[in-house]
């Protein structure tokens, strides 16, 4: 929101203080309504698949398999029902996740098919897996942010062959470190009010350490036939470890 012309210096003063404070939450308008009843989120559709499309993440895609099961031996378990909630967004997010309630928020008005439900879930799981590991500062530091986004845009498959071509995007070598680092700045620009010059610094400054941090996944799986290979290596992984 921009200052009006009428407004008084003390209510100028606390819109700007809104704003600076905001951390994206304008982009989830659900998070600051009250729960609706059982009875009524039954009624539209849009929330029905939301949580079938979810269930079915859960169940079977190896990305989400392998972050929950990191999760739980980090000590951080995760909850279909209490770490998820499906709700209606802005329209130029899919999800994200709310560090101040440990709650992933999945846009049900922007999520219409399984593989983007896929994504958005691995990609905000690995926020909550940053959030769980790490001290993160999701508030204060960018860098911090800026940290989980490039590890969640190397990670989650945004940056595949198959999603890039889809975005009309195409590139040879060193395509996909662009990808990276160019979802990880559009994503810090999104939830934060600074200057796309401070995000892409903040990005460039962790790139490499980030990008190289490669857990709980071990490599960087392109496609769901790497992060089966992958989950079936953290399996044996910790085997291997019980057993030291």
């Amino acid at each position: 929101m921009e200052h009006g012309e009428g407004d008084s210096p003390p209510a100028a003063e606390k819109k700007a203080a809104v704003e600076e404070d905001d951390f994206g939450y304008r982009l989830f308008p659900d998070r600051n309504k009250k729960p609706q009843s059982f009875l009524v989120r039954s009624l539209f559709t849009f929330h029905n698949k939301c949580q079938v499309m979810l269930r079915m993440t859960l169940e079977t895609n190896p990305y989400a398999q392998l972050l929950l099961e990191a999760m739980k031996q980090s000590g951080c378990t995760v909850f279909n029902d209490r770490h998820f909630s499906c709700e209606n967004c802005d329209g130029c997010v899919s999800g994200g996740f709310d560090a101040a309630t440990s709650q992933i928020v999945l846009c049900q008005n922007n999520i219409r098919q399984q593989s983007h439900m896929n994504r958005v879930v691995t990609h905000e799981l690995i926020h909550a897996f940053d959030h769980c590991r790490a001290h993160v500062d999701w508030f204060k530091n960018v860098k911090h942010l800026a940290c989980s986004e490039i590890r969640a845009a190397n990670l989650s498959g945004d940056c595949t062959l198959m999603n890039e071509i889809a975005r009309f995007k195409f590139g040879l070598k060193g395509h996909h470190q662009t990808c990276v680092r160019d979802r990880a700045v559009r994503s810090i620009l999104a939830v934060r009010k600074v200057s796309k010059e401070t995000a892409e610094k903040a990005v460039d400054e962790v790139f490499d350490a980030c990008f190289n941090d490669l857990e709980p996944f071990g490599r960087i799986p392109h496609s769901k036939a790497d992060a089966r290979r992958a989950y079936r290596d953290f399996q044996n992984r910790d085997r291997y470890n019980a057993n030291l």
